[in-house]
């Protein structure tokens, strides 16, 4: 019997349990490529015996830089971790100095790469990287080696006993990967996880998602250099779960409704864009049928776990299922019971209503300094309460500091930061984490997040204030796309805000006015002002007067990770938003 110790006894663990013909499914040239669990195990040799024959030592450092999830990525993993090596995983959109940084500071001996786009920011810094041999590439590139020739190089056997000592001679708690942090501030932060680390967090998280052994299909598209996604493809290995990648955020739709998951991983704003596009559909419906949508979904917005609504509830709730939100499940393939949520909080009214759509968005909570997971929701056995992370996953420990911050412990938590020992003993003190995340754990156990300690801020009047309070209530109107509150140090919140333009044509059609065709022309109209300032104030009212938004300017261009306002995990790069529209703060406060 296979004893998961290490992250790479997943696969072998697979091969033991499921043997499954489709452990890892790709798409290439339209075509669904699928790896079995033999092929994967096989491959991953070959790159291993490969590895050492081109002189790969124990602790060197391999980089890999992928556009999307792809078969060959965790090929590579399990390839690289046999040999003792470390996988640093680059996030592909950050800048090439970033690139330069990190390839320096972890001193890669090799870098694999996805596409040419990679490719050619990391041409543009190699010369700059004295350790990195070679670089690879996963996709055919003129003027590139390719991947395959590890494959050819690593086909003979012979020295597989070589890989089998190095295997036995990787201890579970020594590293595995170092997690470079894009931060929503600062140069990157080199996070060591250790094989137990991720081990741990992944065998004290895979109860509290509904699996059917061996039977159930994942969509993987969230960044796999992102610890979370990462832990969840080894909880779908020991789980005996199909794994198929996802070609890109702009064609998840198209996917989800080829591959028909019961599985898959979701962040907020992406989740927020299903449920939006899902409300303008039935905002175009007539009669009958339109009422019947609206219907649904305020009951949907009802919601309670565990029947709490009562009888009368769940009668109409019944009806709702099989009228409306039966179609809203079909949309998404039909078969997809469970989204787990990462990342950052989860607006509650859509956690009730994708829960009443028997669609759950089980919202957990975690870091990348801790593997990632520290809490999770489960919609059995009353383990799912709306507004909170979950109930703390077995074996990690939590404590609140007296200043509300969340400490944990446990054996997910990191080694440390990669050669910064200083800010490894700023974090972690006598063995607790230092999360600087506020938050409180409930008399039944559920942990609830409300801010992020360093993003609190003093207004001068001596207030405190919570933006993310803010910025999620916001972010119910639809108007309201992205939201960063401002106002440390001054007389009052404001907040930057770009507007949803796709809902706001959307809203000019249906009202028959004109509000203008660019995004310059949209943010500058009265109509468009005065309709988002109608928003603010709605949703200010559930706030005490100290903390409302007292003015707002809205942004012309579209937040997004390329042009630096979001992190790859759709973070709110403060610092950097805050400098992109310096000259609105001054409007704002004079």
């Amino acid at each position: 019997m296979t004893e998961i110790t290490r992250l790479f006894d997943f696969p072998y663990y697979q091969l033991e349990h499921f043997n499954i013909s489709d452990a890892l499914v790709t798409k290439y040239n339209g075509v669904w490529v699928q790896t079995s669990t033999e092929e994967y195990i096989a491959k991953a040799n070959a790159i291993s015996r490969a590895l050492l024959r081109m002189g790969v030592n124990k602790n060197d450092k391999i980089a890999i830089i992928s556009s999307n999830n792809r078969t060959e990525w965790h090929i590579m993993d399990i390839g690289i971790l046999q040999t003792g090596a470390q996988n640093v995983p680059i996030y592909p959109t950050i800048s090439e100095n970033d690139y330069e940084y990190i390839l320096n500071h972890s001193e890669a001996k090799y870098c694999f790469v996805s596409d040419n786009e990679v490719l050619a920011k990391l041409n543009a810094i190699k010369h700059n990287v004295p350790n990195l041999k070679e670089i690879y590439s996963f996709n055919e590139i003129n003027g590139c080696k390719n991947w395959n020739e590890l494959l050819v190089l690593g086909y003979d056997p012979s020295n597989q006993e070589e890989v089998e000592n190095r295997k036995s001679n990787v201890k579970p708690q020594e590293l595995a990967t170092i997690i470079y942090t894009s931060g929503t501030t600062g140069q990157p932060k080199g996070v060591m996880l250790s094989h137990n680390n991720i081990v741990s967090n992944v065998l004290d998280s895979a109860d509290r998602i509904p699996f059917a052994a061996g039977e159930s299909r994942a969509l993987s598209f969230l960044p796999i250099c992102h610890i979370y996604e990462r832990m969840v493809t080894y909880i779908y290995q020991f789980m005996g779960c199909s794994i198929y990648f996802g070609e890109s955020l702009e064609k998840i739709s198209d996917n989800i409704k080829e591959v028909q998951p019961t599985v898959m991983t979701g962040v907020p704003r992406l989740i927020e864009k299903v449920y939006d596009k899902i409300i303008a559909k039935g905002a175009e419906l007539k009669g009958i049928k339109k009422k019947l949508f609206f219907w649904a979904v305020e009951i949907g917005l009802q919601y309670e776990p565990n029947g709490a609504n009562g009888f009368m509830y769940n009668l109409q709730l019944k009806l709702a299922r099989k009228l409306i939100f039966s179609k809203w499940k079909a949309g998404l393939g039909g078969r997809l019971n469970l989204i787990v949520n990462g990342s950052a909080a989860l607006q509650p009214r859509l956690a009730r209503i994708f829960a009443a759509a028997e669609i759950p968005v089980m919202e957990g909570y975690g870091l990348t300094e801790t593997s990632p997971v520290i809490s999770v929701n489960d919609e059995r056995n009353n383990g799912f309460k709306i507004g909170t992370a979950g109930r703390i996953i077995n074996n990690v420990e939590i404590k609140i500091a007296a200043d509300g911050e969340i400490l944990c412990k446990g054996p997910n938590v990191m080694l440390g930061y990669y050669k910064d020992e200083k800010l490894t003993n700023e974090a972690i003190i006598d063995g607790y984490f230092h999360t600087g995340d506020i938050g409180e754990v409930d008399s039944d156990n559920f942990l609830k997040i409300t801010d992020r300690k360093k993003e609190m801020f003093k207004t001068s009047g001596g207030k405190y204030i919570s933006p993310q309070l803010l910025e999620n209530a916001m972010k119910q109107s639809r108007f309201i796309e992205q939201i960063m509150v401002i106002g440390d140090g001054q007389k009052m919140p404001a907040a930057f805000i770009q507007p949803n333009f796709e809902f706001i044509k959307e809203w000019e059609r249906l009202h028959g006015i004109t509000v203008g065709k660019t995004n310059i022309e949209i943010i500058s109209n009265p109509k468009v002002i005065e309709r988002i300032q109608d928003e603010v104030d709605r949703l200010n009212e559930k706030f005490g007067n100290w903390e409302k938004i007292k003015r707002f300017e809205l942004t012309p261009d579209v937040w997004s990770i390329n042009g630096g306002h979001l992190t790859p995990t759709m973070k709110l790069k403060r610092k950097i938003v805050m400098e992109k529209y310096s000259d609105l703060f001054r409007k704002i406060y004079g």
